[in-house]
């Protein structure tokens, strides 16, 4: 199957980079290569990060023919170490896409989606813990813990408690089986709101890719990377992401840590930089064309 995958706010993230050919750009989710390719038309260099190997074939196939292109397998959160690697001190721009890509959810074997029945996978990287040691293993407290804070679901401990029943009779193996069990788990009134699985596959995806310890370790190390006047550009895709994000751009601006009735500051804090916009949405016309966007944040950060 074909690496396509459709990039949200492609003009705006795009923009928000403020690239010129002066610049080096690390795009850390280069999935297809949408993104990547245009920077690539306007950077001096671009490093190409991801940890699908999928991903990587396709960049292979799709980059070649740049010259100012360097493509890398690994995971973002490791940006310190793979510029130590490149022999590259400072960037002067950071792409974020987070989530899963169109790919992986229209691939029914990698396992992500609720609407194709597979093997239970959710692995970006193809490695390490799965989604079915996550639902076979983990103790009914352990899922109800997850399944609270990755995917606010509210009816965590019936869902919890019914994979747990279910597991012991024979280890749960599919992503359909998976959702039966959790229908088992909803009132049938709540089922007429979203898909009832949406939230739990949510949950244990970001479960199996530590996706939120990721992003918040990332944020910290990468405004430590880049050059004055650089920014940090992030898509999210869920309130948890974005929630991170927006604190941590807003921190930066302003970590002034005094009483709000102080007249001045004393705290000696000084602002990291500045956010060139507080947060862009899709717009009509690509949420016609993409209504996977309709979630889809954009926000930006400028180094001082």
């Amino acid at each position: 199957m074909e690496f396509n995958h459709k990039s949200v706010l492609f003009d705006e993230a795009i923009e928000s980079l403020n690239i010129d050919e002066n610049k080096i750009i690390l795009d850390g989710t280069a999935g297809g290569g949408g993104h990547s390719r245009e920077i690539a038309k306007k950077a001096k260099l671009l490093i190409a990060v991801d940890q699908d190997p999928d991903a990587i074939e396709a960049l292979n196939e799709r980059l070649g023919s740049f010259k100012n292109v360097l493509i890398v397998r690994n995971n973002f959160e490791n940006i310190k170490d793979i510029l130590k690697e490149l022999e590259i001190d400072k960037i002067d721009g950071l792409l974020l896409d987070l989530g899963v890509s169109s790919f992986q959810l229209d691939n029914a074997e990698r396992g992500f989606s609720f609407h194709r029945d597979a093997e239970l996978d959710m692995r970006m990287s193809k490695s390490g813990l799965s989604a079915k040691d996550v639902v076979n293993s983990y103790s009914k407290e352990e899922l109800t813990d997850i399944l609270y804070r990755y995917g606010e679901e509210k009816f965590a401990p019936r869902i919890a408690q019914n994979i747990v029943e279910a597991r012991q009779t024979k280890p749960i193996e599919t992503t359909f089986e998976l959702v039966e069990i959790i229908k088992s788990a909803y009132p049938k009134k709540a089922m007429r709101d979203s898909h009832p699985a949406r939230k739990t596959f949510q949950a244990i995806r970001i479960e199996v890719n530590a996706e939120l310890v990721r992003l918040s370790h990332t944020l910290d190390d990468a405004l430590d990377c880049l050059n004055s006047g650089g920014r940090i550009s992030v898509i999210t895709f869920h309130s948890l992401e974005d929630r991170i994000v927006k604190e941590r751009f807003t921190k930066w601006e302003n970590p002034c840590t005094c009483p709000k009735e102080f007249p001045v500051c004393v705290c000696g804090n000084k602002p990291l930089g500045k956010r060139p916009f507080k947060s862009k949405a899709p717009s009509e016309a690509e949420l016609e064309d993409n209504p996977r966007a309709r979630s889809s944040r954009l926000r930006c950060f400028e180094k001082l």
